[in-house]
C-alpha cells in the first residue's frame, strides 16, 4: 500500500480504509428538542417568538396616561351633569316656594277685596278712597292675582261653585247666570272658586217622574 511522502513538520494524516469512509460520518437525526421552550415553539409552529414576549410586556406609559385621562374626563362629565341637575332642582324649588308664599299672602287679601267689591256696589267707594282701592287692585295684579267669573260663562266645576241650579230648556249646556262672589287664582294655582248661579238642562229622568 503506497503512503504519501512524509512532510516535515506536519503530523501524519490518519489513514482511511477504502470502502469504510461513510461509516465515520454522522447520520442526520431528529431535531434537537433539548433547547429552550421559545426555540421549540418557533421551530415547531413557525410563529415568531415576539408574540409571546409582547404579551407579557407592560403597556407603555403613554397608553396608561391616556386611559387615566379618559377615566378622569368621564368622572368630570358625570359630576357636571349631577351639578346641573342639582342647580335646576334648586331653582325649581325656589320658584315653588316663592309662588306658595305669594299665594298665601294673596289669599289673606281676598276678604279685603270682597269688602271693597261690596262697598263699590253700594256706591261707598268714592273720592280718595276709590283711588286707594284702585291702587290696591293694581299692585295685587302685579303679583299675579287674577279675578274670574262672569255671567254667561260655561259652568266648569273645577273653577266654579254652583250655589243654585235652575233647570231650563233654553240652554244646551250649564251656564253661569249670576256671579255671587268672584273667584281668584295666581297663574295655574286656584285660590278659591267663583260662587255662581247656574242654569241648564233639566236632570235626566225628571220629566218621566212628572
Amino acid at each position: 500500500m503506497n503512503r504519501p511522502p512524509r512532510v516535515h513538520g506536519l503530523p501524519h494524516p490518519p489513514l482511511a480504509l477504502v470502502g469504510h469512509g461513510s461509516a465515520e460520518r454522522p447520520e442526520p437525526g431528529p431535531p434537537d428538542v433539548t433547547g429552550p421552550p421559545a426555540e421549540r415553539t418557533e421551530q415547531g409552529t413557525g410563529r415568531p417568538s415576539g408574540d409571546d414576549e409582547s404579551a407579557g410586556r407592560p403597556a407603555p406609559p403613554e397608553a396608561v396616561l391616556h386611559a387615566e385621562l379618559r377615566e378622569r374626563t368621564a368622572d368630570l362629565q358625570r359630576l357636571k351633569a349631577e351639578y346641573d341637575n342639582y342647580r335646576k332642582r334648586v331653582h325649581r324649588d325656589r320658584l315653588a316656594v316663592g309662588e306658595i308664599a305669594v299665594a298665601n299672602v294673596l289669599s289673606r287679601m281676598l276678604p279685603v277685596l270682597d269688602s271693597l267689591a261690596e262697598a263699590t256696589e253700594q256706591g261707598e267707594v268714592t273720592g280718595g278712597f276709590e283711588r286707594v282701592a284702585e291702587a290696591l287692585r293694581t299692585e295685587l295684579g302685579t303679583l299675579g292675582l287674577q279675578a274670574f267669573g262672569a255671567a254667561g260663562d260655561p259652568f266648569d266645576p273645577l273653577i266654579h261653585e254652583a250655589v243654585t241650579y235652575t233647570p231650563t230648556d233654553r240652554l244646551e249646556q250649564a251656564t253661569c247666570t249670576e256671579v255671587l262672589r268672584l273667584g281668584y287664582r295666581v297663574g295655574d294655582r286656584l285660590l278659591r272658586p267663583a260662587q255662581v248661579a247656574v242654569a241648564g238642562e233639566p236632570p235626566a229622568g225628571r220629566n218621566d217622574r212628572s
